[in-house]
């Protein structure tokens, strides 16, 4: 199979977060690279990215905005779990390795939540990943608090998904991270006019960012996570048993946009709320982080977790508010709330 490296990584940051700690913990189905952020004696808030991602080029844009990060730390101690072979410096997944089954890869968090020694979680995942935490909740339903997913699928490849992996799997099979291959996740990740750029808009910093995290990736690694998502089963029909509460964002121009609504249909209404994102593919947690804002702090509200009582932002609904009421609405904010969904679950978030 072919390899892909590159020598760097340049990241656009401006203040970075507590220093984690990485831990790469032995399941039955292989290694996984575990990074702690916060106090372990906080609950466990778990995250999984999406497909050729790891936790700091998934989830930095959401961590790095001062109002999620404080709302998140203060309640929570970050479990990022990476798929296998997505994180830093990791080595190529040997040809003769089996693919593992995403039933796999939900049994590993299982198995790095007993290592860890951790009883219920909160799950926060994206894309591939939100589809990847979605299926443990409803393997291991005492072990899941809540899920937060971006994105998320839930059906069967379309024959047009299908296809479309299809190739960019055989592409990263015999080239590599080619750059072809890296335009095709860019269009998974990425809205088109808004962040990735055309002929006359030059291409955005996260976006480029991106281009060169994925430099980073393994392909023979990025393959073996993309031929387990292909061959996901339909698990729409079990989403109804799942004992918890779910929040979903999608961007409106997420090409998983409309599997997200698909997704909300099948869950309990009293316990879900769907957020549409204007402006926005399908990584909320990069494009628009701040979006994500207020509608965590009303579904952390249900669990009795809080901002901490310090930190005033006029984003903030848990904090003294001082402007007007209508600046704070979803349009001003750039987001469209399914009325249905959302006026059902507010009265119980």
């Amino acid at each position: 199979m072919a390899d892909s490296s590159s020598d760097s990584v340049s990241i656009d940051m401006e203040t970075p977060p507590p220093s984690g700690k990485d831990n790469l913990i032995k399941t039955s189905h292989g290694s996984l690279s575990v990074t702690i952020y916060g106090d372990q004696d906080k609950p466990a808030l778990v995250t999984y990215p999406d497909l050729a991602l790891n936790y700091m080029s998934c989830f930095q844009g959401l961590f790095f905005c001062p109002e999620a990060c404080s709302l998140l730390l203060h309640n929570f101690c970050i479990y990022h779990i990476n798929p296998p072979g997505h994180e830093f410096g990791a080595a190529a997944i040997s040809d003769d390795e089996p693919v593992l089954s995403v039933d796999d890869l939900a049994d590993q968090i299982a198995e790095v939540l007993n290592h860890f020694g951790l009883g219920a979680v909160m799950c926060m995942g994206v894309t591939a990943g939100a589809y990847i935490l979605t299926l443990f909740a409803m393997k291991y339903r005492h072990r899941v608090l809540g899920l937060i997913l971006v994105s998320p699928l839930c059906k069967a490849p379309s024959w047009t998904e299908w296809l479309y992996n299809k190739v960019m799997s055989n592409l990263l099979y015999y080239y590599g991270m080619c750059g072809v291959v890296k335009e095709l996740l860019l269009k998974r990740y990425f809205s088109k006019q808004e962040v990735r750029g055309n002929a006359q808009v030059p291409e955005s910093d996260i976006v480029q960012a991106c281009r060169r995290l994925l430099d980073e990736r393994q392909s023979s690694n990025v393959w073996h996570f993309l031929e387990a998502i292909n061959g996901r089963p339909d698990i729409s029909e079990g989403l109804r048993k799942l004992q918890c509460r779910s929040l979903i964002f999608v961007g409106e121009s997420s090409p998983f946009h409309s599997e997200a609504v698909h997704m909300t249909s099948k869950i309990d209404r009293r316990y879900s709320a769907l957020v549409e994102v204007q402006a926005c593919g399908s990584m909320v947690t990069e494009e628009q982080p701040h979006a994500m804002l207020i509608p965590m702090e009303y579904f952390l509200m249900g669990y009795g977790l809080y901002r901490p009582t310090l930190s005033v932002s006029p984003r903030s609904p848990l904090s003294p508010c001082c402007i007007s009421p209508e600046l704070l609405s979803p349009e001003s904010m750039g987001l469209k709330l399914k009325p249905i969904k959302t006026r059902i679950s507010a009265g119980i978030i």
